[in-house]
């Protein structure tokens, strides 16, 4: 039954992907959400009650908008009136100013099982740093000064099963922790040389913000510069490396790639270890950066590496984007596929050395059909706005791609060729302009939407057919899945993962225009970790809006 519940999905999928295909390139929209939020979305992520959390850093003087009364912030020296962080409602276009104590330049994050958003290090006084902000209308950030026993600087986070934040690396911290730091083992601080081993000079090191993933055994994923291994973080110990990725590009900052895990396809049998797949795409050569400084701006790279990282004998399989391309956004899709968005064609991260922005996103289909191969790779509308170093882009819960951030400069500037960017856009994915097919509408989860590990599941929702759709079919090729919402800045979404979930057979016609899709939660925290997911049903390659649901 499961072989065939996945087939089933295989098909579902195949035939959407399918449909892109005989379509003309260019599909998508953009629209100017905010023209100015008042700062530069350095760094973004989604809270449960849909708004969105984005920041930038705190010690290049006045941002565009200012605190409410009383909550400036001061030290010795200067007193700080102005907010470098926002609320931003994408239904009402609202904007809320958010108040920081020290430093956020640079950092990580994470949303904590509570749907707290859990930010951690910086810069100078904010490298030890831990902030949480819950999420309530009046809510504003909460500082532990002594969160963190290394400065973390560059680092990466990824929640764990257990609902612990593993914290990695960082600029000269060959070291990782956990927060919050509620036991003894929280207390200490382990030392991974993978981190050092990988950096291609003390100079450059090309494995800031390197890119984490949680395996579906429970195991941690760590790639830098051009290198992985299997991280056993409760015996810390590396019990895997991995086959170097080809092509002597560097993937991590300052030669900026980004990385996803793709789909995890779950099974009805709850005691089988998913597969687990890595995409890394874009990138530079090693030296780019110090090249950069001198004036010479180094072509990026276009090539893109999957690796199975749970197979027996892992080896890289290359591909190539339509585009060269540094400092990219990777962003799973509600279908399962990649937007690939933002980023430059030349140079690297860092103030002012980078040229040529890359407007167009790049789709990127993860699944063949039928076992052959298909053109993956479909270049969409572009964008009028550059978006390259200290940009950022995140899924929301309607299926729509908020992108924002850009400043390539020391400080804010407005009259350079690539200035400081204030603005928001939301960019419709192609699946969002099909005016021709229904569109899913979920009406209710049950038991509900605080869901217990393997449990049984109904996920009923309305499809009503349009005048010109065969209404004989409506109901086929279905599949639901769920994202985690992730931490994205310097073009890693941090936590990022979807899972399409195991159903028990065919979805259920159950009236006129109401279906229920019957399966199962996932089965353990290796591969959801507690905490918020969007769930979406997609039909034909269109998504629901999300529901959002919680794993005890």
């Amino acid at each position: 039954m499961a072989v065939k519940i996945l087939v089933f999905l295989l098909l579902a999928i195949c035939f959407c992907s399918s449909l892109a295909l005989s379509s003309q390139i260019y599909q998508g929209k953009w629209k100017l959400l905010k023209r100015s939020i008042g700062i530069s979305a350095m760094h973004m992520a989604l809270l449960p009650n849909d708004r969105i959390i984005t920041f930038d850093r705190s010690n290049f003087g006045p941002s565009n908008i200012t605190l409410p009364q009383g909550k400036c912030t001061k030290d010795l020296h200067t007193t700080d009136c102005y907010a470098h962080a926002v609320e931003f409602d994408p239904a009402t276009r609202n904007i809320r100013p958010l108040t920081f104590l020290t430093d956020t330049w640079c950092s990580s994050g994470a949303l904590s099982p509570e749907g707290v958003l859990v930010q951690s290090g910086g810069y100078r006084l904010g490298e030890l740093v831990v902030r949480y902000l819950k999420p309530c209308l009046d809510c504003d950030w909460e500082e532990d000064p002594n969160g963190l026993m290394s400065p973390r600087w560059y680092a990466s986070n990824q929640i764990l099963p257990n609902g612990k934040i593993i914290v990695v690396g960082g600029r000269f911290q060959f070291s990782y922790e956990f927060i919050p730091k509620t036991s003894v083992s929280d207390s200490t601080l382990y030392q991974l040389p993978f981190l050092k081993e990988t950096r291609h000079s003390p100079q450059i090191p090309n494995n800031l913000y390197p890119f984490l993933h949680l395996s579906t055994d429970g195991n941690l994923f760590i790639f830098a510069n051009d290198r992985a291994i299997l991280l056993d973080y409760t015996r810390h110990r590396v019990i895997r490396n991995y086959p170097v990725l080809p092509g002597g590009v560097s993937r991590n900052y300052p030669s900026t790639g980004s990385s996803v895990l793709l789909p995890v396809t779950l099974s009805t049998n709850s005691r089988t270890t998913p597969d687990a797949e890595i995409l890394i795409c874009g990138g530079t050569l090693p030296d780019s950066n110090k090249k950069a400084d001198a004036g010479v701006f180094v072509p990026a790279s276009n090539s893109c590496g999957r690796l199975k990282i749970t197979s027996e004998n892992p080896n890289w399989v290359m591909e190539e984007m339509p585009f060269n391309r540094v400092m990219g956004d990777m962003i799973l899709l509600p279908t399962g596929d990649v937007l690939v968005i933002n980023g430059a064609a030349k140079g690297t991260a860092g103030w002012g050395v980078a040229r040529e922005p890359v407007l167009n996103p790049v789709l990127y289909r993860t699944i063949p059909c039928n076992g052959v191969e298909i053109n993956k790779f479909e270049i969409l509308s572009p964008s009028t706005i550059p978006r390259m170093y200290h940009s950022t882009a995140h899924l929301l819960s309607d299926g729509r791609v908020l992108v924002g951030g850009s400043n390539p400069n020391i400080n804010y500037n407005f009259s350079t060729n690539f200035p400081t960017e204030l603005s928001l856009e939301a960019f419709y994915p192609p699946y969002l302009l099909m005016s021709n097919k229904p569109r899913p509408l979920i009406t209710a989860i049950k038991p509900g939407v605080l869901l217990e590990y393997n449990q049984n599941i109904s996920i009923e929702f309305e499809l009503r057919a349009g005048d010109n759709h065969d209404h004989a079919h409506v109901g086929d090729n279905i599949y639901v899945t769920m994202v985690a919402p992730s931490f994205t800045t310097h073009s890693f979404a941090m936590n990022q993962k979807l899972l399409i979930l195991a159903l028990d057979g065919p979805v259920q016609k159950i009236g006129s225009w109401n279906h229920v899709a019957k399966g199962h939660a996932p089965a353990s925290g290796a591969v959801a970790p507690p905490g918020h997911y969007q769930l979406f049903v997609v039909h034909e390659g269109i998504p629901s809006k999300a529901k959002w649901v919680k794993i005890m």
